[in-house]
């Protein structure tokens, strides 16, 4: 029985939420975003929010019934807080720069990569080593890092690159004599 999946999912205050067959709709302070729950579930609203059951007992069903509760879950988080990812750039030179709405990256290419942000996707750049990128959207959120910080993986030896905030570089040893 899937633990995540028991649970309601709370609408936040703030947010209003619905529930038109398997389609979950919430509109909040952020925006406004939708959510198809697979057939293999149930939805409907309960007292405590929104509920998630599986159609049966089947291994498809019970793999679906805690994603889709996360999603939901993250629909309504979304909507009423936003997500953010933060990304680090590491080396000599390396830094970012807002040109209007685009993104210009130095990273030690012999030329600046220009990265147009996606729908629903802002980037700010507040010192130029350090880039926050924010949105409803988990997915697109960490999508978008993911692109950003596969311009230049940060690589073993000296650690340098484009690297997510807190992440740890596994180092390795160098050459020896």
């Amino acid at each position: 029985m899937s633990r995540i999946g028991k649970r309601p999912v709370p609408v936040p205050s703030g947010v209003t939420a619905s529930v038109d067959g398997q389609a979950v709709s919430a509109k909040g302070p952020k925006g406004e975003m939708n959510f198809v729950v697979n057939d293999l579930c149930l939805v409907e609203m309960g007292d405590g929010g929104v509920e998630i059951r599986p159609v049966d007992s089947s291994k498809e069903a019970r793999s679906m019934w805690g994603m889709s509760r996360t999603m939901v879950s993250n629909v309504f988080e979304g909507v009423a807080n936003g997500f953010t990812r933060r990304l680090e750039l590491v080396g000599v030179g390396y830094r970012a720069q807002m040109k209007g709405k685009t993104l210009v990256l130095a990273l030690g290419y012999s030329h600046d990569i220009e990265f147009e942000p996606p729908a629903g996707i802002d980037i700010k750049v507040g010192r130029p080593t350090e880039i926050e990128i924010t949105g409803i959207d988990k997915q697109a959120v960490g999508q978008t890092a993911a692109k950003i910080r596969g311009f230049r993986p940060p690589e073993p030896y000296k650690g340098k690159g484009v690297k997510y905030e807190g992440e740890y570089i596994f180092r390795k040893e160098g050459k020896k004599k």
